[in-house]
């Protein structure tokens, strides 16, 4: 499934690999990859196959969870899909509380109690995401576990994950990716090399700076 999801999400152009010419991400870091799967928004079978995915993983994985929380802005639209499959309540989570009106950081009413899976879009740092946990936890709420369409897999993400007591689960990850367009000759073997010199330390590849 890992390796399926792969191939859709580069048949749609989500995965950019850009190895002579990296991006710029919002921490600083420059990288050759860059993972847009918001885009399987736009695409019926995609975003149908992304929704009954990541509901099996909840059902699978998180069977006491009682509530769907999504982060935003990314995994707004995800959570929502899911939550409707599930039939269960949905919330999502903002990065910071509003300036305005009721100034909420958690957008919407969850159950007293609710025992939370959290669905995200994808893992870099893990940072936006465990903060949307933390902000569940102290609004009361048990968050069980996390989905995601997809992880990097960075040591400091896993290395955050485990030490908030978080476990995720994704549909696929950056292995999965890399050996997809290798397949497919998106990329040659030079450019794995890189790729995965570039993330064994993100933040200093190429000159980029962490937040």
């Amino acid at each position: 499934m890992k390796r399926i999801f792969a191939r859709k999400l580069l048949n749609i152009k989500a995965i950019k690999l850009q190895v002579n010419e990296p991006f710029t991400w919002a921490s600083g870091w420059k990288s050759p990859f860059y993972c847009d799967n918001r885009k399987a928004l736009s695409h019926y079978d995609i975003r149908t196959f992304v929704k009954l995915e990541l509901s099996h993983a909840v059902l699978s994985e998180f069977p006491q969870a009682t509530a769907v929380a999504g982060v935003a802005t990314g995994a707004i639209a995800q959570g929502a899909l899911v939550a409707d499959e599930l039939a269960m309540p949905y919330a999502y989570v903002r990065p910071k509380p509003k300036d305005h009106g009721m100034k909420n950081l958690i957008e919407g009413e969850l159950p007293k109690g609710a025992r939370v899976v959290v669905v995200e879009d994808l893992i870099s740092t893990g940072g936006s995401s465990l903060k949307a946990v933390a902000a569940l936890r102290e609004a009361g709420y048990e968050v069980v576990g996390m989905v995601a369409s997809y992880t990097y897999g960075f040591a400091v993400a896993e290395k955050a994950f485990k030490e908030a007591g978080v476990r995720l689960v994704t549909l696929t990850d950056y292995e999965q990716v890399v050996a997809e367009a290798v397949k497919t000759g998106y990329i040659s073997a030079d450019d794995v090399r890189q790729l995965d010199t570039w993330r064994s330390d993100p933040a200093n590849w190429m000159g980029g700076m962490a937040e």
